[in-house]
């Protein structure tokens, strides 16, 4: 049994989501002792009990400790069933999170499936919808996924009662190389927003076009939601080259007025903006799992997180690859499969 401990590295919930990912592809139980050790409310939350679950579903697995607040959980893998799928997360936990836990069993599996996903598209610390179904999925695609996704409803925090539908077509992952992003094709800024004051938003969009000067105004837009989808609000940033799209993205909450959420999330993506690489931060964070599952390929990306150092470490407990990010002259990082040693 591969035994990790959850408060190395960067310590939290994505340990998590790779472990059993990767249990039920490989076959392999595991244990994580001290699960999200290093964050300030430590343990399995909401969302991670249901992505647990999920697994467990699809997975005909079995698993120990799968409780909010545990900080220890064992889970043995079974044979992955696809078939269609309901899982509610419940609140505005993230689906997401979920949705990349189950994603790569389900494409590695032998039919289709399909998954309908309830509560959080867009809350804090997890990538909203359009993350997903733009920046991440559309790589999956190049590698050989067939994989469709809906919004159905949006789902903010802290009310979530959001819905997503996937639908998932098995075939074989193939390495690709993603080290060019091409040219820059268009822009946008965008502004979600229910139950709340039309004002924020447009401060939002006035915020981001002044540290986003060279962006168009006509690219920047104010969507409203139904009331009842809210209270809740997004600003989403999108640049969209010839390889990939980057989305960063602003989660409004209490204490954080409009014009402090839009400059950060401007501030990020022009930094992005100022590199050649070809993945965002939290693009390169999920790119590892399925290449690693692909058996290589390489990207290049910006400086790499403690999310993405942790997943390279995940990776190789259950498949013995060893991925490097290795400086780029450019001051990108290149990410690639180590050859086995001898």
């Amino acid at each position: 049994m591969i035994i990790i401990d959850g408060s190395a590295g960067e310590g939290g919930g994505q340990v998590v989501r790779n472990a059993c990912a990767l249990s039920l592809v490989t076959g392999q139980p595991f244990r994580i002792t001290n699960v999200r050790g290093k964050r300030s409310k430590p343990g399995l939350m909401r969302q991670h009990v249901t992505a647990v679950e999920a697994a467990l579903a699809i997975g005909g697995a079995h698993a120990e400790g799968v409780a909010v607040g545990s900080s220890e959980i064992a889970f043995t893998p079974g044979r992955v069933t696809p078939g269609e799928y309901r899982f509610a997360v419940g609140t505005a936990g993230s689906t997401s999170l979920v949705f990349q836990t189950l994603l790569m069993p389900l494409l590695l599996a032998d039919a289709p499936s399909r998954l309908v996903l309830e509560g959080g598209t867009h809350n804090m610390m997890a990538p909203p919808f359009e993350f997903i179904s733009k920046a991440f999925v559309p790589i999956v695609r190049r590698m050989g996924g067939d994989i469709e996704l809906r919004l159905a409803r949006h789902g903010f925090y802290p009310r979530g009662g959001g819905r997503i539908e996937v639908d998932i077509r098995p075939g074989k992952l193939s390495p690709i190389d993603c080290l060019e992003r091409g040219m820059l094709k268009s822009v946008s800024g965008l502004a979600l927003f229910a139950a709340l004051p039309f004002d924020i938003a447009e401060r939002e969009l006035k915020t981001a076009r002044k540290f986003l000067p060279n962006w168009p105004e006509n690219v920047f837009a104010v969507r409203q939601l139904p009331d009842e989808q809210g209270p809740g609000n997004t600003l989403l940033l999108e640049a969209e080259f010839d390889h990939v799209t980057e989305i960063v993205t602003g989660f409004g909450k209490l204490g954080v007025s409009a014009e402090s959420l839009a400059k950060t999330a401007a501030h990020r993506m022009a930094g992005f903006l100022a590199t050649d690489a070809f993945a965002g931060p939290y693009l390169a964070d999920q790119l590892l799992l399925p290449f690693a599952l692909a058996g290589g390929g390489s990207f290049t990306t910006v400086q790499p997180s403690d999310h993405a150092r942790t997943a390279a470490d995940v990776i190789e407990r259950f498949t013995g690859q060893r991925w490097k990010f290795e400086q780029q002259s450019s001051g990108s990082r290149l990410v690639r499969r180590m050859p086995r040693a001898g």
